[in-house]
């Protein structure tokens, strides 16, 4: 007969598997199955601390799916984006594409301040700042000061920063901020109620947005590495844009659902009014393409999924960390026995040594297939993705699994042939300074740990 402890310990152990499937189920958290077997085996094996990390790591969406009635052909038709683009992207529930006046795009750190600036000075009425990493440097310090000015002639002011990303912001520069007016609030501290969130899930949106009439946004952190460098280190290689149109609505929206989310208010997705979405006459055509747990679909990961196999002549790419999963990087490498040109550039070595580590098999596989991978010998920090002269994305999204299903992110996608035509030739620049990849089997043991960081880091 069985021991006490022992039918205690099976007890915990059936119980730990039943609040796995009661989470899982009920609140459909989809994944892929190696992950719900690494879970499974996991609580089995050592369920006094397998279930206490489910709870606290295991959930990523707190939307549930819901039927999509996509919206008629008519409304979606649009002689600049793709139709399979933006069908998919309305039956995912995501806003349609909408014409801008203005758009420009900074790929120098120093404009890209100075459009920055410009934007939180030209404020009126409400000023809305969100970013995963705010430097306790220069770059943090003039945010902060803009801010703090902004709200002395009468602007509301909003500063979102992320509990992970700005873990080493100093106390005196959130105080400073709120000294002078400004509302400051942080994304799901590292201690907090977990009802109300999780641990793992971090806000890697960056954007601004004055008066919901201009929105700055792309990859950059309000951090010196972004956009002035350090002392004898060059500033790191990013994109960050400006659009004057309802684009800026759609970002606001976004901001004001983050904004309740950091404190706890879960549930529901992002999205702008139809009167805020008043389309331009002309001008560029944009869509804002949120992802994350505030979404019920993987939308971004859905759209590059359509667009491998969507792509006739290229796709060209730029991302700081390469670790997708196996499907994506299937699709990719499909695309290019099938004759599109894939091109991705990255840097040779990044700030993330455990990314690093990770993608040695996915850029083996692209290579071996026939893509062009070519290493930067600078910290590109950029995430744009163009897909033949038809569609073009970039915003906060890198090409690794964190980003993809965990993160809360946005991209913005560009359909018009000039930003396009402006994103390609800045992601063929990068190619031309970098090296060309070459794929060499490891050996074992790099291969093993290859795949044991592949498996497991993009939680961390």
């Amino acid at each position: 007969m069985p021991s006490m402890p022992a039918l205690v310990h099976a007890v915990f152990v059936v119980a730990g598997w039943l609040t796995y499937f009661l989470v899982t189920r009920i609140r459909e958290q989809r994944r892929h199955p190696s992950a719900a077997v690494a879970w499974v085996l996991g609580i089995g094996a050592l369920p006094y601390v397998g279930v206490p990390l489910f709870l606290l790591f295991g959930t990523r969406k707190f939307v549930r799916p819901s039927p999509l009635r996509p919206a008629p052909r008519a409304a979606l038709t649009d002689a600049e984006a793709p139709e399979w683009a933006t069908r998919l992207l309305a039956g995912l529930g995501v806003a349609p594409p909408m014409r801008n006046p203005v758009v420009s795009f900074q790929a120098d750190g120093r404009p890209a301040l100075q459009a920055l600036i410009g934007l939180l000075d030209g404020a009126e009425r409400e000023l809305a700042v969100g970013t995963y990493v705010l430097g306790d440097d220069e770059v943090g310090a003039a945010a902060v000061e803009r801010l703090r000015a902004a709200a002395t002639r009468g602007v509301r002011c909003r500063l979102l920063v992320d509990s992970i990303g700005s873990l080493r912001v100093s106390r005196r520069l959130l105080a400073q901020a709120r000294q002078g007016g400004v509302e400051v609030r942080r994304f799901m501290p590292l201690l907090h109620n977990p009802l109300r969130g999780r641990t793992n899930l971090r806000n890697h949106r960056k954007l601004a947005v004055a008066d919901g009439r201009r929105v700055w946004a792309g990859g950059r952190n309000l951090a010196g590495e972004y956009f002035l460098g350090r002392a004898g280190v060059a500033p790191w290689r990013d994109l960050s844009f400006v659009v004057e149109g309802p684009l800026a609505a759609e970002a606001l929206a976004q901001f004001d659902h983050d904004w309740a989310a950091a404190s706890g208010q879960l549930g529901g997705s992002a999205d702008a009014a139809p009167a805020a979405r008043a389309a331009a006459a002309d001008g560029a055509l944009t869509q804002w393409v949120a992802c994350g747990p505030d979404r019920a679909e993987d939308t971004v990961y859905a759209l590059l999924m359509a667009a491998a196999y969507h792509a006739r002549e290229r796709i060209l790419a730029v991302t700081p960390y390469f670790v997708p999963d196996d499907a994506l990087l299937d699709a990719w490498c499909t695309a290019c026995r099938r004759g599109v040109r894939v091109q991705l550039v990255m840097p040779a070595r990044s700030n993330h040594r455990l990314a690093d580590l990770a993608r040695g098999r996915a850029l083996r596989r692209l290579a071996e297939a026939g893509a062009e991978v070519r290493l930067s010998p600078a910290m590109l920090h950029a995430k744009a993705v163009v897909v033949d002269d038809r569609l073009a994305l970039c915003g906060s999204v890198n090409l690794d699994g964190r980003s993809l299903f965990l993160n809360f992110e946005v991209m913005t996608a560009f359909y018009g042939a000039a930003e396009i035509s402006w994103l390609a030739e800045w992601i063929e620049a990068q190619g031309r300074e970098s090296r060309v990849y070459r794929s060499q089997r490891p050996p074992w043991q790099r291969d093993l740990i290859e795949s044991i960081v592949r498996a497991v880091g993009f939680q961390l």
